[in-house]
């Protein structure tokens, strides 16, 4: 059975989503365009920067907000599947109304997302027709980069490259480290099919849900992910945190390091962006707060910090001992303290290296 109905939840989103800004046939062509080539100039800019030896570059996927909704459903049935086996014993009727129910709740939190969006590196997608799984895909949200750059009134071809930078890192990151992939698909994995089936959890985790929503509306830090999950699934998620903290951080760190040579307004609009993030209605904070989007931008802020510290002390060679294993990957707890990570991963050499390190 489905834990989710897809096809319902593409149709919410889909009919929900705002529409984009006011283009003309032509500037949305120009945009699309550039978009893709600057996608590829990104590539090159960060290769030498992070030293990761990654795939060959391929132009952007530039879609609008419903094709966003799409790609991240497709991606969904993809990462849901192991949970959808699991469920199978589910009676049909109970699961038929559940994965309705669900549907129309992924769809909204899409349609709300879709709207806010620049970009992302897909990690899953559908296998192509001979059974393989794709190692991933640049896409880029042209609705939305046009709007954001107009209300801040940034330089547009600086803003575009300056967000293709921050995509681009997570496609070097996740095709010029072999092991990447796979470790997160498998660590999400791990976390749906620690999900608890019976009745009388899943009343205590929508009584921990109405919680959470009350203690967001009061101005608290509750949040609907942390508020639903079990005690393992608590483990499983401080690890998948953990490193999409790290990758993140490292997508903001090398945007605003590459920045200066290549974008000359990059001060102004990381100062822009950044006031524009702590911006927003309070419903729209809300909503947020509830979606645990609030936390994870303080969580990048940290992985940004554990990135610039480790490339000062020990240099770009020294931060990318982290890609070596799992095993070398930086817990929560040393994200927030890099001293710790640096002291465990790299020992000595770590101030041996300090003098080497490139200006961030």
């Amino acid at each position: 059975m489905q834990v989710i109905d897809w096809d319902l939840a593409v149709a919410t989103g889909v009919r929900f989503v705002r529409p984009g800004p006011q283009v003309s046939r032509e500037e949305a062509r120009q945009a699309v365009a550039e978009l893709r080539r600057l996608s590829r100039e990104a590539e090159g800019h960060v290769r030498e920067f992070t030293r990761i030896d990654s795939a060959p570059p391929e132009a952007a996927t530039v879609v609008d907000r419903p094709g966003w909704i799409r790609a991240n459903v497709d991606g969904f049935r993809v990462v849901f599947e192991p949970l959808t086996q699991k469920m199978s014993s589910v009676p049909a009727i109970v699961g038929a109304v559940g994965s309705r129910i669900t549907g129309v709740e992924v769809g909204a939190v899409l349609a709300f997302l879709a709207s806010r969006v620049l970009g992302q590196y897909e990690l899953f997608l559908p296998p192509d027709p001979e059974g393989n799984a794709p190692a991933g895909r640049l896409t880029l949200v042209a609705p939305n980069i046009v709007h954001t750059e107009r209300e801040m009134g940034v330089n547009a071809r600086d803003f575009r490259l300056w967000v293709c930078l921050h995509e681009e890192t997570h496609r070097v990151q996740f095709t010029g480290v072999p092991w990447l992939r796979e470790y997160v698909r498998t660590q999400m994995t791990d976390f749906l099919l620690a999900s608890d089936m019976d009745l009388t959890t899943l009343l205590e985790r929508l009584r921990a849900a109405s919680d959470a929503v009350a203690d967001a509306i009061r101005g608290g830090d509750g949040n609907l992910i942390e508020a639903i999950q079990t005690p393992e699934q608590k483990a499983v998620l401080d690890r998948v945190t953990a490193v999409m903290t790290l990758v993140e951080g490292h997508g903001d760190y090398v945007m605003d390091a590459v920045g200066p040579s290549v974008v000359p307004s990059v001060a102004e609009i990381r100062s822009r962006f950044q006031r524009r993030r702590e911006g927003g209605s309070r419903t729209d904070q809300l909503i947020r707060r509830l979606l645990g989007i609030e936390l994870k931008m303080k969580q990048y802020a940290e992985g940004s910090h554990f990135v610039r510290t480790v490339v000062e002390q020990a240099g770009m060679d020294g931060f990318n001992r982290v890609w070596t294993s799992p095993d070398t990957l930086p817990s929560r707890e040393e994200i927030a303290d890099p001293q710790v990570w640096m002291g465990r991963v790299l020992g000595n050499r770590s101030l041996e290296q300090g003098t080497a390190a490139p200006e961030s």
